[in-house]
């Protein structure tokens, strides 16, 4: 996933990602742990997209709390 993939999906559609990126990363901690893990770098790359997925929920946190306390 992109960044500015990320940035286009919704709210509740960022959780789904979410909840779906950490429960692949578990998956493929087991597997690595089991030693059938083939391509490891999967891993690097579920922590990114679950790092992009935080920071663009973080930064509508921020949009939201800022425009509340100026309006």
């Amino acid at each position: 996933m992109k960044g500015s993939d990320a940035n286009e999906l919704t709210d509740e559609q960022i959780a789904v990602e979410m909840n779906d990126a950490r429960e692949a990363l578990f998956n493929l901690r087991f597997q690595n742990a089991q030693g059938a893990l083939e391509r490891t770098a999967e891993i690097r790359t579920r922590k990114r997209d679950i790092a992009r997925l935080l920071t663009v929920a973080r930064a509508r946190e921020i949009a939201r709390e800022q425009e509340a306390a100026g309006a």
